[in-house]
């Protein structure tokens, strides 16, 4: 028996059940079932969308299709099995789906002729050649099992557009994503409190420096800090007058040849590909 989740407009859901009697089992699978609930995963095939991303995303459907009395399905959830699925109604998918198989989905419901609007990987997206529109965002959302990912989408819903890159959209989900963020506080120390990351600094813009061992004290926070129950991350040192000074001559220098490296380099050359004769023909030869 498999189960599958419709959503009306009004984001009311059902739970409706399929009886998928050729799909065998056994012992192994089961056991592989069981042992698999408690393993913890954090990958794009184990992503929970947020109600809130999802229903941003429902919205800009309906400005840009018509789903006025279609039966949203959501398939793809933890022991869903979406080809079992009967999709005779007026329905469309509107999901995330696994991302590692979301080309075969997507042909799928292509050869089906069932419409679908999926959630997909960003960076892969242009990855298979699938007749359908393939919609540039790049908008990172934050899933619910913890994995940030930059995230586009798939449809078969916008007619001939091979590729649609919306800032619409992506605007609007970059502003989700900043009403969700916490602010983290920034930290500035005394010149007298050395932190590893602040020799880090130094060091990695090609900069070396020394500080003797009678010049300091560690220290595992200030008093300024414990009102507000913080202290020194990863602990830190007091430093002589001398050795801050030492400490503050380090980084001008460091930050002076972090300028002077990139304006030796010219900031990073840009390689520009060619096309190719063969290239050019097939260019020639569209629209």
């Amino acid at each position: 028996m498999s189960t599958y989740k419709e959503v009306d407009l009004f984001g009311n859901e059902s739970i409706r059940f399929v009886d998928r009697q050729n799909k065998k089992r056994d012992l192994f699978t089961e056991y592989d079932e069981f042992v698999g609930k408690f393993e913890a995963k954090k990958t794009t095939d184990d992503c929970y969308t947020p109600d809130d991303v999802y229903q941003l995303v429902l919205s800009y459907i309906g400005k840009k299709c018509d789903i006025s009395g279609k039966t949203i399905i959501r398939p793809f959830y933890p022991g869903g099995d979406y080809e079992a699925i009967d999709y005779s109604g007026n329905c469309v998918v509107i999901d995330n789906p696994p991302f590692s198989i979301i080309s075969s989905i997507a042909k799928f419901y292509i050869n089906k002729g069932v419409p679908f609007f999926l959630f997909a990987p960003h960076l892969t997206l242009f990855s298979s050649d699938i007749d359908c529109t393939h919609v540039v965002v790049g908008g990172d959302i934050v899933y619910e099992n913890g994995a940030t990912v930059k995230t586009s989408f798939l449809t078969n819903m916008l007619g001939d557009i091979k590729i649609l890159g919306d800032s619409e959209l992506f605007e609007e989900m970059k502003k989700l994503n900043k009403s969700k963020a916490k602010p983290l506080p920034k930290y500035k120390y005394p010149d007298s409190v050395i932190t590893v990351s602040a020799i880090s600094c130094i060091v990695e813009k090609g900069i070396s420096i020394e500080i003797k061992k009678g010049h300091t004290k560690h220290w595992r926070g200030l008093d300024a800090q414990k009102p507000h129950g913080k202290a020194i991350f990863g602990s830190g040192f007091l430093v002589s007058e001398k050795a801050a000074a030492e400490k503050a001559a380090a980084e001008k220098a460091a930050a002076e040849k972090a300028a002077a490296d990139k304006a030796a380099a010219g900031g990073g050359g840009v390689i520009e590909w060619q096309l190719s004769r063969k290239e050019l023909d097939v260019i020639k030869s569209l629209g």
